[in-house]
């Protein structure tokens, strides 16, 4: 087995940014199937609350339903519900809003959410 030594001299003796982006690349595909076991799937159309975790703070609580992952699946778009829409609308400064929320959407999408950041509302699913 190789030792940690072993690997940090490997990496140090990289010769560029796109072998390093590699290594990256595999060593974090490689910790996500490690813990794969120990958190929730993901997936398009689960419901869930976004945590207390999350910045900027305004998205603490609120609900939805969970919508196409990113790449790497770290992050998914959030469809809020519409009582969560109607929250987050309120709960943002009217004169400098971070949320662009129009009068007339119903659900409003937001993009980008930590997958660490929801909590899935049918976990014994998982």
């Amino acid at each position: 087995m190789t030792t940690l030594d072993e690997v940090r001299a490997f990496v140090r003796g990289l010769p560029d940014t796109e072998t390093a982006a590699a290594v990256q690349e595999a060593a974090t595909s490689r910790l996500l199937h490690l813990d794969a076991e120990r958190r929730p799937v993901i997936t398009s159309g689960r419901t869930g609350q976004i945590d207390g975790s999350i910045r900027p703070a305004s998205l603490r609580g609120l609900t939805g339903t969970v919508q196409q992952p990113n790449r790497t699946r770290s992050r998914f778009d959030f469809l809020l519900t519409e009582e969560a829409t109607i929250q987050l609308r309120h709960r943002q400064d009217p004169d400098n809003p971070r949320f662009k929320i129009p009068g007339s959407m119903k659900r409003f999408r937001l993009a980008k959410v930590p997958a660490s950041c929801i909590d899935l509302d049918d976990p014994t699913d998982s």
